[in-house]
């Protein structure tokens, strides 16, 4: 496997260096036809994810492949705009000079993808990387095989293996490929996982994106419009089974307001899924046996307010509520299952103490009336990206970046700033030979006193 995988690298490295990626009709015609590819095997992206996890033909379709091909039609449009070299003001004291910027791929990618939206999470960064100009190698997750597999059958479909490739594989696979000397890594997955993984790339100095999760608040107050809260946070937590990384892990709820808005939840959730979700086919399996287990241990310890059925011959479990404690072991660490554990607060300083005893979550949500108080918070607590009076939306507006901070993770996504994620860009000073002050040569003697209308000219 490692010589495999070292050929790999190294023929992908040498067809970098043809310079075919660089040339953006090529990179142009190449997205086109992956856009065709994945319009042709919709139905068969969506059978896979259905195999995998029992996930909604919906929700693939909106969630995963419209995410993707609306990426591809805006790379295909904006990719010869992005790539051009740009001009830029020369600094008077290099006078005369034609300063620039000139847009280039890194060179050999890998990226690693997650299970919990195998194709979106997948496709988006590849997509990015191809429109940049660099070759790729993607190691999707050995935890969605038939996700891994219809992709794998689009990339051959439609690229060189020298140009994208997708190796399958489990965790001895990763480290494999994360031994090896890439110019680029893209990582999306556990903080546990990303720290092995900026590791790894720290030994060979190489640059980075890595996009983490982080133990999501949700917070909603007295002033809140309770009835819409309550369905755009049942929208949000359960979509996907909870499995989403900016998904709200907990709820911070007014003292005040409690019972109401819990009613109010308990009704969201019947709406959207029944009185019995554990067998509504609107709501994926758990990803794997082990996270099954991890979920399950959960309600062994909490308050259950509503739901806790589970179908373990599934992997199902029903939409839950729970009341928590700040000990709880479910308030350790980041959930990923549809489980809402609720915390009460009476004041509003025992929200600086709560958020204070997590890292810096990639999301933070916050229903509210009360915008001086929000403008507080939002100033006080640093996350990735933030939401008021909804949740989990600003990841479909493109012109927002999308990542995290911290422990959430480093480095950002989306729109423009994907081109940009996988593009160094390079700066070139072309000075002219006609003219040449001599002030900066030496000897000094006699100079210092140019120092001050020097300093007018950088």
């Amino acid at each position: 496997m490692k010589k495999n995988i070292e050929s790999l690298v190294l023929s992908q490295k040498q067809f970098f260096l043809t310079q075919k990626t660089k040339e953006t009709s090529y990179r142009k015609e190449l997205l086109k036809l992956l856009y065709s590819e994945i319009k042709k095997n919709e139905t068969a992206i969506c059978k896979a994810l259905q195999e995998d996890f029992k996930k909604h033909e919906f929700e693939t379709l909106l969630y995963e492949i419209q995410l993707v091909l609306s990426d591809l039609r805006l790379l295909i449009s904006k990719l010869e705009k992005w790539s051009k070299p740009k001009r830029k003001t020369a600094a008077l004291v290099n006078y005369p000079s034609r300063d620039y910027i000139i847009p280039e791929p890194y060179g050999t990618v890998l990226i690693i993808s997650p299970w919990n939206y195998p194709f979106q999470l997948a496709m988006s960064p590849l997509i990015a990387a191809v429109a940049a100009g660099n070759t790729v190698v993607l190691k999707p997750s050995e935890l969605t095989p038939n996700t891994s597999s219809i992709i794998q059958r689009i990339i051959n479909s439609v690229f060189k293996p020298t140009h994208v490739i997708v190796i399958e594989g489990d965790a001895e696979v990763a480290q494999e490929l994360l031994s090896q000397v890439w110019d680029y890594i893209f990582f999306t997955g556990s903080p546990q996982v990303g720290k092995l993984v900026y590791k790894a790339a720290a030994s060979n100095l190489t640059p980075v994106t890595l996009e983490l999760g982080g133990k999501n608040p949700c917070i909603v107050d007295q002033t809140a419009e309770l009835k819409v809260a309550a369905k755009r946070i049942v929208w949000g937590k359960f979509v996907n089974a909870g499995q989403t990384c900016i998904a709200p892990d907990y709820l911070l709820v007014d003292n005040t307001i409690a019972t109401s808005f819990i009613e109010l939840l308990k009704h969201e959730i019947t709406e959207a899924y029944g009185s019995n979700g554990t067998f509504s086919n609107d709501m994926p399996a758990i990803i794997s046996q082990k996270h099954f287990e991890r979920l399950t241990s959960y309600l062994k310890q909490g308050s259950i307010i509503h739901g806790g059925k589970t179908l373990p011959e599934q992997l199902r479990i029903e939409p839950t509520l729970v009341f928590a404690d700040m000990e709880d072991a479910i308030m350790q660490g980041e959930i990923f299952g549809p489980i809402l554990p609720i915390i009460l607060y009476k004041k509003r300083d025992e929200i600086d103490s709560i958020l204070g005893r997590y890292g810096k979550p990639l999301a933070w949500y916050h229903f509210t009336s009360d915008f001086k108080w929000n403008k507080e918070l939002i100033g006080k607590f640093s996350f990735g990206g933030g939401v008021i009076n909804d949740v989990m939306i600003h990841f479909g507006n493109k012109r927002l970046p999308f990542g995290g901070v911290g422990n959430s993770g480093i480095g950002a996504y989306h729109g423009k700033l994907s081109f940009d994620t996988f593009t160094h860009y390079k700066p070139i000073v072309r000075r002219a030979t006609w003219i040449d002050i001599p002030l900066k040569y030496a000897p000094y003697v006699g100079k210092t006193k140019w120092i001050p209308w020097i300093e007018k000219l950088l």
